[in-house]
Protein backbone atom coordinates (compact mmCIF):
# COMPACT_ATOMS: atom_id res chain seq x y z
CA UNK A 1 0.00 0.00 0.00
CA UNK A 2 2.30 2.39 1.04
CA UNK A 3 4.35 2.07 -2.73
CA UNK A 4 0.71 2.88 -4.08
CA UNK A 5 0.74 5.90 -2.15
CA UNK A 6 3.97 6.86 -3.02
CA UNK A 7 6.05 6.26 0.77
CA UNK A 8 2.86 7.78 2.61
CA UNK A 9 2.13 5.82 5.87
CA UNK A 10 -1.80 5.31 7.95
CA UNK A 11 0.06 6.95 11.02
CA UNK A 12 1.66 10.28 9.18
CA UNK A 13 -1.70 12.17 9.86
CA UNK A 14 -0.66 15.03 7.04
CA UNK A 15 -3.71 17.37 7.23
CA UNK A 16 -3.05 17.95 3.75
CA UNK A 17 -4.82 14.25 3.31
CA UNK A 18 -7.60 14.85 5.29
CA UNK A 19 -10.70 15.23 3.84
CA UNK A 20 -12.87 18.00 6.29
CA UNK A 21 -14.62 16.46 8.92
CA UNK A 22 -16.93 16.72 12.01
CA UNK A 23 -20.72 15.73 12.27
CA UNK A 24 -22.50 18.63 10.93
CA UNK A 25 -25.20 20.65 13.01
CA UNK A 26 -28.45 19.81 10.97
CA UNK A 27 -30.66 21.43 12.93
CA UNK A 28 -28.58 24.41 13.89
CA UNK A 29 -28.67 24.66 17.39
CA UNK A 30 -24.94 25.05 17.64
CA UNK A 31 -25.09 28.20 15.94
CA UNK A 32 -27.96 29.94 17.53
CA UNK A 33 -27.40 32.28 20.20
CA UNK A 34 -29.71 31.88 23.44
CA UNK A 35 -32.40 34.18 22.73
CA UNK A 36 -33.05 32.64 19.59
CA UNK A 37 -35.94 30.06 19.58
CA UNK A 38 -34.57 26.86 18.01
CA UNK A 39 -37.35 23.32 17.52
CA UNK A 40 -36.70 20.81 20.39
CA UNK A 41 -36.90 17.85 17.96
CA UNK A 42 -37.95 14.21 19.20
CA UNK A 43 -39.41 10.92 18.77
CA UNK A 44 -42.74 9.66 20.26
CA UNK A 45 -43.33 6.65 22.76
CA UNK A 46 -44.27 3.79 20.44
CA UNK A 47 -47.38 2.23 21.36
CA UNK A 48 -49.87 -0.60 20.68
CA UNK A 49 -50.39 -1.30 16.72
CA UNK A 50 -47.07 1.03 15.76
CA UNK A 51 -44.69 -0.85 18.80
CA UNK A 52 -45.72 -4.24 17.14
CA UNK A 53 -44.17 -2.62 13.69
CA UNK A 54 -41.05 -1.09 15.27
CA UNK A 55 -38.61 -3.93 14.81
CA UNK A 56 -36.25 -2.89 17.21
CA UNK A 57 -38.82 -2.45 19.86
CA UNK A 58 -41.61 -5.78 19.20
CA UNK A 59 -41.07 -8.44 21.34
CA UNK A 60 -44.31 -10.55 19.49
CA UNK A 61 -46.19 -12.35 22.16
CA UNK A 62 -43.36 -11.66 25.01
CA UNK A 63 -45.05 -8.25 25.90
CA UNK A 64 -45.94 -8.57 29.42
CA UNK A 65 -49.23 -7.94 31.22
CA UNK A 66 -47.91 -5.10 32.89
CA UNK A 67 -46.85 -3.99 29.04
CA UNK A 68 -49.59 -4.51 27.45
CA UNK A 69 -51.51 -2.10 29.82
CA UNK A 70 -48.83 0.49 29.56
CA UNK A 71 -48.49 0.31 25.66
CA UNK A 72 -52.39 0.29 24.82
CA UNK A 73 -51.29 -3.62 23.24
CA UNK A 74 -54.53 -5.33 25.18
CA UNK A 75 -56.32 -6.98 22.41
CA UNK A 76 -54.07 -6.93 19.69
CA UNK A 77 -52.04 -9.83 20.98
CA UNK A 78 -53.47 -13.30 21.82
CA UNK A 79 -53.85 -13.58 25.78
CA UNK A 80 -50.82 -16.00 25.78
CA UNK A 81 -47.15 -14.59 27.38
CA UNK A 82 -44.15 -16.48 25.88
CA UNK A 83 -40.80 -15.95 27.18
CA UNK A 84 -38.22 -15.50 24.26
CA UNK A 85 -36.60 -18.83 24.88
CA UNK A 86 -39.88 -20.50 23.88
CA UNK A 87 -40.15 -17.88 20.97
CA UNK A 88 -36.55 -19.31 20.16
CA UNK A 89 -37.54 -22.97 20.13
CA UNK A 90 -40.06 -22.18 17.99
CA UNK A 91 -38.82 -20.42 14.78
CA UNK A 92 -35.40 -22.84 15.21
CA UNK A 93 -38.06 -25.47 14.58
CA UNK A 94 -39.64 -23.66 12.02
CA UNK A 95 -36.67 -22.92 10.15
CA UNK A 96 -35.55 -26.35 10.19
CA UNK A 97 -38.57 -27.36 8.40
CA UNK A 98 -37.17 -25.22 5.19
CA UNK A 99 -35.77 -27.64 2.70
CA UNK A 100 -33.31 -25.01 0.93
CA UNK A 101 -31.08 -22.84 2.53
CA UNK A 102 -32.59 -20.05 0.35
CA UNK A 103 -35.97 -20.45 2.13
CA UNK A 104 -33.82 -19.98 5.36
CA UNK A 105 -31.92 -17.07 4.31
CA UNK A 106 -35.91 -15.35 3.95
CA UNK A 107 -37.02 -16.70 6.68
CA UNK A 108 -34.70 -14.99 8.89
CA UNK A 109 -34.75 -11.52 6.78
CA UNK A 110 -38.41 -11.56 7.61
CA UNK A 111 -37.25 -12.20 11.40
CA UNK A 112 -35.16 -9.12 11.28
CA UNK A 113 -37.32 -6.75 9.65
CA UNK A 114 -39.66 -7.91 12.10
CA UNK A 115 -38.11 -8.43 15.54
CA UNK A 116 -34.72 -7.43 15.74
CA UNK A 117 -33.41 -8.54 19.17
CA UNK A 118 -35.26 -12.54 18.53
CA UNK A 119 -33.23 -12.51 15.23
CA UNK A 120 -30.09 -11.92 16.95
CA UNK A 121 -30.82 -13.68 20.17
CA UNK A 122 -31.18 -17.00 17.60
CA UNK A 123 -28.05 -16.14 15.23
CA UNK A 124 -26.33 -15.91 18.58
CA UNK A 125 -26.91 -19.35 19.85
CA UNK A 126 -26.81 -21.41 16.65
CA UNK A 127 -24.08 -19.78 15.21
CA UNK A 128 -22.75 -22.63 14.00
CA UNK A 129 -26.28 -24.30 12.09
CA UNK A 130 -27.34 -20.23 10.63
CA UNK A 131 -23.99 -18.70 9.43
CA UNK A 132 -23.49 -20.61 6.57
CA UNK A 133 -27.88 -19.18 5.53
CA UNK A 134 -26.64 -15.69 6.39
CA UNK A 135 -23.59 -15.25 5.34
CA UNK A 136 -21.47 -17.32 2.68
CA UNK A 137 -22.69 -19.45 0.81
CA UNK A 138 -26.09 -18.98 1.35
CA UNK A 139 -26.01 -15.12 1.10
CA UNK A 140 -24.21 -15.61 -2.50
CA UNK A 141 -27.47 -17.29 -4.11
CA UNK A 142 -29.43 -14.76 -2.05
CA UNK A 143 -27.34 -11.61 -4.16
CA UNK A 144 -27.99 -13.61 -7.41
CA UNK A 145 -31.60 -13.92 -7.01
CA UNK A 146 -32.10 -10.57 -4.63
CA UNK A 147 -34.03 -8.78 -7.15
CA UNK A 148 -36.74 -11.58 -7.14
CA UNK A 149 -36.86 -11.86 -3.43
CA UNK A 150 -36.75 -7.92 -2.71
CA UNK A 151 -39.35 -6.90 -0.07
CA UNK A 152 -38.12 -4.37 1.88
CA UNK A 153 -35.39 -1.71 1.53
CA UNK A 154 -31.92 -2.66 4.09
CA UNK A 155 -29.53 0.07 3.78
CA UNK A 156 -28.78 2.90 1.71
CA UNK A 157 -28.70 2.62 -1.72
CA UNK A 158 -26.06 4.73 -3.24
CA UNK A 159 -26.53 5.60 -7.54
CA UNK A 160 -25.07 8.32 -10.37
CA UNK A 161 -28.51 9.44 -9.87
CA UNK A 162 -27.71 10.73 -6.45
CA UNK A 163 -24.26 12.55 -7.52
CA UNK A 164 -23.85 16.06 -5.92
CA UNK A 165 -26.74 14.94 -3.62
CA UNK A 166 -24.99 12.20 -1.31
CA UNK A 167 -24.50 13.99 1.77
CA UNK A 168 -28.27 14.91 1.37
CA UNK A 169 -28.91 10.77 0.74
CA UNK A 170 -26.79 10.12 4.02
CA UNK A 171 -29.40 12.11 6.05
CA UNK A 172 -31.87 10.17 5.04
CA UNK A 173 -31.19 7.56 7.19
CA UNK A 174 -32.61 7.81 10.63
CA UNK A 175 -30.00 6.79 12.78
CA UNK A 176 -27.10 9.79 13.74
CA UNK A 177 -24.79 8.12 15.16
CA UNK A 178 -23.44 5.37 13.06
CA UNK A 179 -20.11 3.36 13.94
CA UNK A 180 -19.60 1.04 11.24
CA UNK A 181 -20.65 1.12 7.45
CA UNK A 182 -19.80 -1.99 4.97
CA UNK A 183 -20.30 -0.77 1.50
CA UNK A 184 -20.31 -2.40 -1.64
CA UNK A 185 -20.28 -1.96 -5.69
CA UNK A 186 -21.22 -5.33 -6.44
CA UNK A 187 -18.47 -5.97 -8.87
CA UNK A 188 -17.37 -9.08 -7.61
CA UNK A 189 -19.39 -10.68 -5.62
CA UNK A 190 -17.77 -13.91 -3.65
CA UNK A 191 -16.81 -15.83 -6.52
CA UNK A 192 -19.84 -14.62 -8.81
CA UNK A 193 -18.83 -12.19 -10.26
CA UNK A 194 -20.85 -8.65 -10.96
CA UNK A 195 -24.12 -9.01 -9.67
CA UNK A 196 -24.59 -4.76 -9.41
CA UNK A 197 -26.99 -3.07 -7.01
CA UNK A 198 -28.20 -6.87 -6.14
CA UNK A 199 -24.90 -7.20 -4.09
CA UNK A 200 -26.76 -5.41 -1.19
CA UNK A 201 -27.03 -8.64 0.60
CA UNK A 202 -23.48 -8.38 1.27
CA UNK A 203 -23.26 -5.37 3.42
CA UNK A 204 -26.21 -6.64 4.88
CA UNK A 205 -24.98 -9.94 6.04
CA UNK A 206 -21.67 -8.80 7.39
CA UNK A 207 -23.37 -6.00 9.28
CA UNK A 208 -25.68 -9.03 10.76
CA UNK A 209 -22.68 -10.84 12.02
CA UNK A 210 -20.72 -7.74 13.29
CA UNK A 211 -23.63 -7.55 15.51
CA UNK A 212 -24.56 -11.10 16.46
CA UNK A 213 -20.21 -11.82 16.47
CA UNK A 214 -18.80 -8.83 17.41
CA UNK A 215 -21.65 -7.06 19.68
CA UNK A 216 -21.62 -3.64 17.62
CA UNK A 217 -25.27 -2.26 18.61
CA UNK A 218 -27.35 -2.64 15.06
CA UNK A 219 -28.58 0.71 15.06
CA UNK A 220 -24.79 1.71 14.70
CA UNK A 221 -24.36 -0.62 11.39
CA UNK A 222 -25.42 0.82 8.07
CA UNK A 223 -25.15 -1.40 4.85
CA UNK A 224 -24.59 0.81 1.97
CA UNK A 225 -24.68 -0.27 -1.97
CA UNK A 226 -23.15 2.44 -4.64
CA UNK A 227 -24.58 1.51 -7.74
CA UNK A 228 -22.38 2.35 -11.21
CA UNK A 229 -24.26 0.22 -13.24
CA UNK A 230 -23.83 -3.62 -13.82
CA UNK A 231 -21.67 -5.54 -17.10
CA UNK A 232 -23.59 -8.79 -16.09
CA UNK A 233 -25.95 -8.85 -19.53
CA UNK A 234 -28.39 -11.43 -17.92
CA UNK A 235 -29.14 -8.83 -15.13
CA UNK A 236 -29.53 -5.80 -17.56
CA UNK A 237 -32.26 -7.97 -19.21
CA UNK A 238 -33.83 -9.29 -16.03
CA UNK A 239 -37.01 -7.24 -15.60
CA UNK A 240 -36.90 -7.79 -11.83
CA UNK A 241 -33.44 -6.19 -11.60
CA UNK A 242 -33.55 -3.58 -9.14
CA UNK A 243 -30.14 -1.49 -10.28
CA UNK A 244 -29.32 1.14 -13.11
CA UNK A 245 -29.70 -0.55 -16.09
CA UNK A 246 -26.54 0.54 -17.57
CA UNK A 247 -22.88 -0.61 -18.11
CA UNK A 248 -20.38 0.43 -15.30
CA UNK A 249 -18.83 3.46 -15.10
CA UNK A 250 -15.44 3.90 -14.55
CA UNK A 251 -12.47 5.80 -14.82
CA UNK A 252 -12.82 9.62 -13.56
CA UNK A 253 -16.75 9.53 -13.24
CA UNK A 254 -16.51 6.03 -11.00
CA UNK A 255 -13.67 7.88 -8.59
CA UNK A 256 -15.66 10.67 -8.54
CA UNK A 257 -18.36 9.26 -7.02
CA UNK A 258 -16.55 7.34 -4.28
CA UNK A 259 -14.96 10.77 -3.35
CA UNK A 260 -17.92 12.53 -2.82
CA UNK A 261 -19.44 9.52 -1.03
CA UNK A 262 -16.21 9.34 1.38
CA UNK A 263 -16.13 12.87 2.28
CA UNK A 264 -19.95 12.91 2.53
CA UNK A 265 -19.51 9.92 5.02
CA UNK A 266 -16.74 11.62 7.06
CA UNK A 267 -18.85 14.90 7.20
CA UNK A 268 -21.80 12.96 8.05
CA UNK A 269 -21.03 10.76 11.24
CA UNK A 270 -17.20 12.20 12.29
CA UNK A 271 -13.48 10.99 12.36
CA UNK A 272 -14.55 7.64 14.12
CA UNK A 273 -16.66 6.01 11.77
CA UNK A 274 -15.18 2.45 10.17
CA UNK A 275 -15.99 2.44 6.23
CA UNK A 276 -15.23 -1.43 5.58
CA UNK A 277 -14.84 -2.15 1.42
CA UNK A 278 -16.46 -5.05 0.32
CA UNK A 279 -16.63 -7.10 -2.91
CA UNK A 280 -15.00 -4.48 -5.42
CA UNK A 281 -12.75 -5.34 -8.12
CA UNK A 282 -9.30 -5.55 -7.78
CA UNK A 283 -8.09 -3.02 -9.74
CA UNK A 284 -10.75 -0.48 -7.60
CA UNK A 285 -10.57 -2.30 -4.07
CA UNK A 286 -6.37 -1.71 -3.89
CA UNK A 287 -6.49 1.98 -5.06
CA UNK A 288 -9.44 3.04 -3.02
CA UNK A 289 -7.76 1.16 0.35
CA UNK A 290 -4.24 2.89 -0.72
CA UNK A 291 -5.85 6.61 -1.38
CA UNK A 292 -8.44 6.24 2.18
CA UNK A 293 -6.16 4.42 4.19
CA UNK A 294 -4.08 7.74 5.17
CA UNK A 295 -7.51 10.03 5.52
CA UNK A 296 -10.24 7.79 7.05
CA UNK A 297 -10.72 4.64 8.75
CA UNK A 298 -10.74 2.53 6.23
CA UNK A 299 -10.78 -1.58 5.94
CA UNK A 300 -11.31 -4.03 3.17
CA UNK A 301 -12.17 -7.32 4.12
CA UNK A 302 -11.14 -9.09 0.82
CA UNK A 303 -7.60 -7.93 1.04
CA UNK A 304 -6.90 -7.35 4.74
CA UNK A 305 -9.51 -9.66 6.63
CA UNK A 306 -9.10 -12.40 4.59
CA UNK A 307 -5.33 -12.24 5.02
CA UNK A 308 -5.70 -11.75 9.26
CA UNK A 309 -8.03 -14.93 9.33
CA UNK A 310 -5.34 -17.23 6.97
CA UNK A 311 -2.54 -15.97 8.73
CA UNK A 312 -4.04 -16.68 11.97
CA UNK A 313 -4.81 -20.48 10.71
CA UNK A 314 -1.26 -20.51 9.28
CA UNK A 315 0.09 -19.13 13.17
CA UNK A 316 -1.91 -22.03 14.57
CA UNK A 317 -0.98 -24.74 12.21
CA UNK A 318 2.50 -24.24 13.07
CA UNK A 319 2.28 -26.53 16.53
CA UNK A 320 1.26 -29.04 13.96
CA UNK A 321 3.11 -29.01 11.52
CA UNK A 322 5.94 -27.91 13.44
CA UNK A 323 9.59 -25.20 12.66
CA UNK A 324 8.95 -21.77 12.62
CA UNK A 325 6.75 -19.50 9.67
CA UNK A 326 10.07 -19.09 8.50
CA UNK A 327 11.47 -22.37 7.56
CA UNK A 328 7.90 -23.06 5.61
CA UNK A 329 7.22 -22.41 1.97
CA UNK A 330 4.03 -20.98 0.21
CA UNK A 331 2.35 -21.43 -2.72
CA UNK A 332 -0.62 -19.61 -3.82
CA UNK A 333 -3.38 -20.22 -6.38
CA UNK A 334 -4.71 -16.91 -7.09
CA UNK A 335 -3.11 -13.56 -7.39
CA UNK A 336 -6.02 -11.03 -6.69
CA UNK A 337 -6.59 -8.69 -3.73
CA UNK A 338 -7.09 -12.04 -1.14
CA UNK A 339 -3.90 -13.97 -2.51
CA UNK A 340 -1.60 -10.84 -2.37
CA UNK A 341 -3.17 -9.11 0.79
CA UNK A 342 -2.51 -12.79 2.70
CA UNK A 343 0.91 -13.16 1.20
CA UNK A 344 2.02 -10.10 2.46
CA UNK A 345 0.35 -10.27 5.97
CA UNK A 346 2.44 -13.56 6.15
CA UNK A 347 5.74 -12.08 4.56
CA UNK A 348 4.92 -9.24 7.44
CA UNK A 349 4.41 -11.76 10.28
CA UNK A 350 7.31 -13.36 9.19
CA UNK A 351 9.64 -10.83 9.31
CA UNK A 352 8.46 -9.32 12.24
CA UNK A 353 8.98 -12.87 14.11
CA UNK A 354 12.25 -13.48 12.45
CA UNK A 355 13.77 -9.48 12.06
CA UNK A 356 14.79 -10.38 8.54
CA UNK A 357 13.61 -7.47 6.14
CA UNK A 358 10.30 -8.44 4.55
CA UNK A 359 11.97 -8.21 0.95
CA UNK A 360 13.60 -11.38 1.65
CA UNK A 361 10.90 -12.72 3.35
CA UNK A 362 8.82 -12.45 0.66
CA UNK A 363 10.63 -14.65 -1.38
CA UNK A 364 9.50 -17.40 0.77
CA UNK A 365 6.44 -17.23 -0.83
CA UNK A 366 5.51 -17.87 -4.46
CA UNK A 367 2.14 -16.84 -6.54
CA UNK A 368 0.61 -18.99 -9.39
CA UNK A 369 -2.00 -16.61 -11.52
CA UNK A 370 -3.59 -17.67 -14.32
CA UNK A 371 -0.74 -17.14 -16.86
CA UNK A 372 1.07 -19.08 -14.58
CA UNK A 373 4.15 -18.64 -11.94
CA UNK A 374 4.48 -15.20 -11.62
CA UNK A 375 8.44 -14.57 -12.28
CA UNK A 376 10.69 -11.71 -12.39
CA UNK A 377 10.56 -12.07 -16.15
CA UNK A 378 6.81 -10.82 -15.98
CA UNK A 379 7.25 -8.13 -14.39
CA UNK A 380 6.91 -5.68 -16.65
CA UNK A 381 3.87 -6.95 -17.95
CA UNK A 382 2.34 -7.19 -14.27
CA UNK A 383 -0.55 -5.29 -12.02
CA UNK A 384 1.62 -3.36 -9.16
CA UNK A 385 0.38 -5.65 -6.41
CA UNK A 386 1.66 -8.56 -8.43
CA UNK A 387 5.37 -6.96 -8.92
CA UNK A 388 6.33 -7.34 -5.50
CA UNK A 389 5.90 -11.78 -6.03
CA UNK A 390 7.83 -11.91 -9.40
CA UNK A 391 10.82 -13.77 -8.20
CA UNK A 392 13.97 -15.42 -10.17
CA UNK A 393 12.77 -18.82 -11.83
CA UNK A 394 12.23 -20.31 -15.15
CA UNK A 395 8.56 -19.69 -16.50
CA UNK A 396 6.13 -22.27 -15.31
CA UNK A 397 2.65 -22.32 -16.75
CA UNK A 398 0.56 -24.47 -14.92
CA UNK A 399 -0.26 -25.15 -10.86
CA UNK A 400 1.01 -28.97 -10.85
CA UNK A 401 4.18 -28.00 -12.64
CA UNK A 402 5.13 -25.32 -10.23
CA UNK A 403 4.37 -27.46 -6.76
CA UNK A 404 6.72 -29.92 -8.08
CA UNK A 405 9.78 -27.09 -8.81
CA UNK A 406 8.89 -24.85 -5.67
CA UNK A 407 8.33 -27.89 -3.35
CA UNK A 408 6.14 -25.41 -0.53
CA UNK A 409 4.86 -27.06 2.30
CA UNK A 410 1.66 -24.56 2.21
CA UNK A 411 -0.45 -24.33 -0.70
CA UNK A 412 -3.54 -22.13 -0.86
CA UNK A 413 -6.02 -21.56 -2.91
CA UNK A 414 -7.84 -17.58 -3.43
CA UNK A 415 -8.56 -18.12 -7.13
CA UNK A 416 -12.36 -17.83 -7.06
CA UNK A 417 -11.96 -20.97 -9.35
CA UNK A 418 -13.21 -24.65 -8.27
CA UNK A 419 -11.94 -28.01 -8.16
CA UNK A 420 -8.20 -26.17 -9.06
CA UNK A 421 -6.10 -28.21 -6.59
CA UNK A 422 -6.42 -31.85 -8.55
CA UNK A 423 -6.20 -35.03 -7.12
CA UNK A 424 -2.18 -35.18 -8.94
CA UNK A 425 -1.66 -31.69 -7.29
CA UNK A 426 -3.02 -32.63 -3.56
CA UNK A 427 -0.90 -36.26 -4.47
CA UNK A 428 2.13 -33.89 -5.05
CA UNK A 429 1.86 -31.76 -2.07
CA UNK A 430 1.50 -35.31 0.19
CA UNK A 431 4.62 -36.62 -1.60
CA UNK A 432 6.54 -33.50 -0.62
CA UNK A 433 5.64 -33.22 2.94
CA UNK A 434 4.55 -35.38 6.01
CA UNK A 435 1.56 -32.58 7.23
CA UNK A 436 0.57 -30.76 3.85
CA UNK A 437 -1.05 -27.61 4.95
CA UNK A 438 -4.01 -26.89 2.39
CA UNK A 439 -6.11 -23.81 2.53
CA UNK A 440 -8.83 -23.72 -0.66
CA UNK A 441 -10.32 -20.22 0.22
CA UNK A 442 -12.70 -19.42 -2.63
CA UNK A 443 -16.64 -19.60 -1.72
CA UNK A 444 -18.90 -20.26 -2.26
CA UNK A 445 -18.65 -24.05 -1.83
CA UNK A 446 -19.09 -24.46 -5.51
CA UNK A 447 -16.17 -22.41 -6.07
CA UNK A 448 -14.16 -24.10 -3.55
CA UNK A 449 -10.24 -25.27 -5.18
CA UNK A 450 -11.14 -28.79 -3.26
CA UNK A 451 -13.27 -30.63 -1.08
CA UNK A 452 -12.59 -31.91 2.47
CA UNK A 453 -13.26 -35.36 1.58
CA UNK A 454 -10.78 -34.96 -1.84
CA UNK A 455 -8.09 -33.47 0.51
CA UNK A 456 -8.43 -35.87 2.95
CA UNK A 457 -8.80 -38.90 0.47
CA UNK A 458 -6.16 -37.62 -1.65
CA UNK A 459 -3.44 -37.27 0.71
CA UNK A 460 -4.61 -40.43 2.60
CA UNK A 461 -5.38 -38.88 6.11
CA UNK A 462 -1.94 -36.56 6.16
CA UNK A 463 -3.83 -32.98 5.53
CA UNK A 464 -4.47 -30.32 7.66
CA UNK A 465 -7.30 -28.92 5.63
CA UNK A 466 -9.18 -25.45 5.94
CA UNK A 467 -11.91 -24.07 3.61
CA UNK A 468 -13.58 -20.76 3.22
CA UNK A 469 -16.83 -21.93 3.04
CA UNK A 470 -18.28 -24.91 5.86
CA UNK A 471 -17.29 -28.96 4.82
CA UNK A 472 -19.06 -31.83 6.76
CA UNK A 473 -16.65 -34.02 8.57
CA UNK A 474 -15.05 -36.75 6.42
CA UNK A 475 -14.48 -39.97 7.64
CA UNK A 476 -11.49 -41.79 6.01
CA UNK A 477 -9.89 -45.66 7.19
CA UNK A 478 -12.05 -45.34 10.06
CA UNK A 479 -10.87 -41.92 11.65
CA UNK A 480 -13.14 -38.95 11.21
CA UNK A 481 -11.57 -35.59 10.26
CA UNK A 482 -12.97 -32.44 10.93
CA UNK A 483 -11.64 -29.24 8.92
CA UNK A 484 -11.42 -25.89 9.92
CA UNK A 485 -13.68 -23.02 8.12
CA UNK A 486 -10.46 -19.85 7.26
CA UNK A 487 -13.95 -18.01 7.56
CA UNK A 488 -13.53 -13.90 7.76
CA UNK A 489 -16.25 -14.14 10.48
CA UNK A 490 -13.45 -15.12 13.01
CA UNK A 491 -11.91 -11.82 12.34
CA UNK A 492 -13.51 -8.71 11.17
CA UNK A 493 -16.46 -8.85 13.59
CA UNK A 494 -13.78 -8.07 16.54
CA UNK A 495 -11.49 -6.29 14.56
CA UNK A 496 -13.86 -3.51 14.06
CA UNK A 497 -15.33 -3.61 17.75
CA UNK A 498 -11.96 -2.95 18.64
CA UNK A 499 -11.78 -0.36 16.41
CA UNK A 500 -14.79 0.96 18.12
CA UNK A 501 -14.06 0.54 21.47
CA UNK A 502 -10.54 2.55 21.07
CA UNK A 503 -11.78 5.11 18.91
CA UNK A 504 -9.26 4.77 16.36
CA UNK A 505 -9.41 6.99 13.35
CA UNK A 506 -6.82 5.15 11.19
CA UNK A 507 -6.36 0.98 10.45
CA UNK A 508 -2.02 -0.15 10.75
CA UNK A 509 -1.21 -3.21 9.58
CA UNK A 510 -0.08 -4.10 13.15
CA UNK A 511 -3.83 -4.43 14.18
CA UNK A 512 -4.22 -7.12 12.00
CA UNK A 513 -1.07 -9.00 13.18
CA UNK A 514 -2.58 -8.62 16.51
CA UNK A 515 -5.70 -9.67 15.44
CA UNK A 516 -4.35 -12.87 13.62
CA UNK A 517 -2.56 -13.94 16.48
CA UNK A 518 -5.49 -13.58 19.14
CA UNK A 519 -7.20 -15.86 17.21
CA UNK A 520 -4.63 -18.33 16.53
CA UNK A 521 -4.18 -17.86 20.87
CA UNK A 522 -7.96 -18.97 21.32
CA UNK A 523 -7.72 -22.78 19.67
CA UNK A 524 -6.86 -25.07 22.68
CA UNK A 525 -5.24 -28.48 23.10
CA UNK A 526 -8.49 -30.58 22.10
CA UNK A 527 -9.23 -28.58 18.65
CA UNK A 528 -5.62 -29.40 17.62
CA UNK A 529 -6.16 -32.86 18.69
CA UNK A 530 -8.93 -32.70 16.23
CA UNK A 531 -7.13 -31.39 13.12
CA UNK A 532 -7.99 -27.97 14.08
CA UNK A 533 -6.53 -24.92 13.50
CA UNK A 534 -9.32 -22.49 13.84
CA UNK A 535 -11.11 -22.72 17.43
CA UNK A 536 -15.02 -23.74 17.19
CA UNK A 537 -17.73 -20.70 16.31
CA UNK A 538 -19.72 -21.52 19.17
CA UNK A 539 -17.00 -19.74 20.90
CA UNK A 540 -16.62 -16.57 18.62
CA UNK A 541 -18.02 -13.81 21.31
CA UNK A 542 -15.57 -14.58 23.65
CA UNK A 543 -12.95 -15.42 20.09
CA UNK A 544 -13.92 -11.80 19.17
CA UNK A 545 -13.47 -10.32 22.63
CA UNK A 546 -9.99 -10.90 22.86
CA UNK A 547 -9.50 -9.93 19.27
CA UNK A 548 -10.83 -6.55 19.91
CA UNK A 549 -8.86 -6.15 22.71
CA UNK A 550 -5.78 -6.93 20.95
CA UNK A 551 -6.53 -5.05 18.27
CA UNK A 552 -7.68 -1.31 21.12
CA UNK A 553 -4.18 -2.63 22.38
CA UNK A 554 -2.22 -1.81 19.06
CA UNK A 555 -4.01 1.44 17.94
CA UNK A 556 -3.20 2.82 22.16
CA UNK A 557 0.18 1.08 21.31
CA UNK A 558 0.50 3.67 18.40
CA UNK A 559 -1.43 6.29 18.67
CA UNK A 560 -4.44 5.97 16.48
CA UNK A 561 -6.55 5.69 19.23
CA UNK A 562 -8.92 8.54 20.72
CA UNK A 563 -10.95 6.53 23.80
CA UNK A 564 -9.19 8.36 26.71
CA UNK A 565 -8.18 7.20 29.94
CA UNK A 566 -7.36 3.65 28.33
CA UNK A 567 -9.90 1.18 30.44
CA UNK A 568 -7.39 -1.11 32.10
CA UNK A 569 -8.31 -4.41 31.14
CA UNK A 570 -9.61 -4.35 27.35
CA UNK A 571 -11.45 -7.95 27.23
CA UNK A 572 -13.73 -7.15 29.79
CA UNK A 573 -14.38 -3.51 28.34
CA UNK A 574 -14.61 -5.06 25.25
CA UNK A 575 -17.55 -7.69 26.54
CA UNK A 576 -18.93 -5.22 28.29
CA UNK A 577 -19.58 -2.92 25.06
CA UNK A 578 -21.22 -5.81 23.47
CA UNK A 579 -24.91 -5.47 22.45
CA UNK A 580 -26.92 -8.17 24.11
CA UNK A 581 -30.10 -9.45 22.17
CA UNK A 582 -32.27 -10.21 25.19
CA UNK A 583 -35.29 -8.57 25.45
CA UNK A 584 -35.67 -5.22 27.65
CA UNK A 585 -38.44 -4.46 30.04
CA UNK A 586 -40.60 -1.52 29.45
CA UNK A 587 -42.33 0.92 31.62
Amino acid sequence: MKNIRGGASVLDMDPKNTVGGGVEDVYGEDCATEDQLVTPWTISVASGYSLLRDPRHNKGLAFTEKERDAHYLRGLLPPVVATQQLQEKKLMHSIRQYQLPIQKYMAMMELEERNERLFYKLLIDNVEELLPIVYTPTVGEACQKYGSIFKRPQGLYISLKEKGKILDVLKNWPERSIQVIVVTDGERILGLGDLGCQGMGIPVGKLALYTALGGVRPSACLPITIDVGTNNEKLLKDEFYIGLRQRRATGQEYYELLHEFMTAVKQNYGEKVLVQFEDFANHNAFELLAKYGTTHLVFNDDIQGTASVVLAGVIAALKLLGGSLADHTFLFLGAGEAGTGIAELIALEMSKRSNAPIEETRKKIWLVDSKGLIVSLRKDSLQHFKQPWAHEHEPINNLLDAVKAIKPTVLIGSSGVGRTFTKEVVEAMASLNEKPLILALSNPTSQSECTAEEAYTWTKGKAIFASGSPFDPVEYEGKVFVSGQANNAYIFPGFGLGLVISGAIRVHDDMLLAASEALAGQVSEENYANGLIYPPFSNIRKISANIAANVAAKAYELGVATRLPRPVNLVKYAESCMYSPVYRSYR
